[in-house]
């Protein structure tokens, strides 16, 4: 079983009610956040999450709303009283430039970000030429795969898969792809970027429509629409969502809780949502 907590289901635009990309996700290999807007920072204890003893950071890009608060995290489990106790080394899973960026900000003012009261393990990874899912252990206990998106150069969407046989798979940005599609088939939860409504103004995003073919393709038995701008105010998007694919379809917002199972029956509520 894991649990995930929506930290941010916005966009790089300010907004009063989302914040930018990040979500923390607890299972029983340990807890991960996928993605680390700057905003994630201060999310993780709003919501009263054991930040200060988090397992791994999981990077899908190297846009400021997606990777903006890592630097941000580091310098402050350097000094947090919460940490300095800590022994346990903190993982940081990411794209290619993950690395570059932190040394880069490290660097602008003797941050000394790596030098923590315990050992940070950095690794950079890279779908191969044929976008292969290439499978590792991202946790004890907890199997990832990765697959190269129609958004940037590094950008990765990921695939978890836990003991237990329950699955999530997190697209990040993406333009629309059918072979997203597959390497997202039949998983528990489907967290699918749906930037616009109608009408996008550039391909490396998804809007509605685009968003329903590819969950008629993988066919989730839950699909999470995020990374919302604001044009979305006002608009009931899982109403929107129903007239294109009939599956289960949550709006994501900030402090939305899922459980995520494996099993026939998602029983999902508006807020405090199981799935299983």
């Amino acid at each position: 079983m894991m649990e995930l907590v929506v930290l941010g289901s916005g966009t790089s635009v300010p907004h009063p009610q989302r914040a930018s990309a990040a979500f923390w996700l607890e299972t029983e290999a340990g807890s991960l956040l996928l993605d680390c807007s700057a905003e994630a920072v201060h999310r993780m204890a709003q919501e009263n999450l054991a930040w200060p003893s988090l397992d791994a950071i999981w990077i899908s890009h190297l846009h400021l709303d997606h990777c903006g608060g890592l630097a941000s995290f580091l310098f402050g489990t350097k000094w947090t009283p919460q940490t300095q106790e800590r022994r346990k080394p903190l993982k940081i899973f990411g794209c290619e430039g993950v690395g570059n960026l932190l040394r880069a900000i490290d660097k602008s003012n003797n941050y000394r970000l790596f030098d923590q009261p315990f050992p940070v393990e950095l690794r950079e990874l890279a779908a191969d030429a044929t976008n292969e899912r290439a499978d590792f252990e991202i946790l004890a206990g907890l199997r990832a795969q990765i697959f190269s998106t129609a958004h940037t150069r590094e950008s990765l969407a990921i695939r978890l898969t836990d003991e237990g046989g329950a699955s999530l798979v997190y697209t990040s940005d993406t333009g629309y792809s059918e072979d997203l599609a597959g390497f997202a088939r039949s998983s528990d939860l489907l967290i699918l970027e749906c930037s616009f409504w109608r009408n996008k103004p550039v391909t490396t995003h998804l809007e509605l429509a685009e968003a329903m073919r590819l969950a008629h393709l993988a066919e989730p038995r839950v699909l999470l629409l995020t990374h919302l701008y604001p044009e979305w105010d006002g608009i009931d998007i899982e109403s929107k969502a129903k007239e294109l694919w009939p599956g289960v379809t949550i709006g994501a917002h900030d402090g939305l809780r899922l459980e995520i199972r494996p099993g026939p029956d998602p029983g999902v509520s508006s807020r405090a949502a199981r799935l299983g």
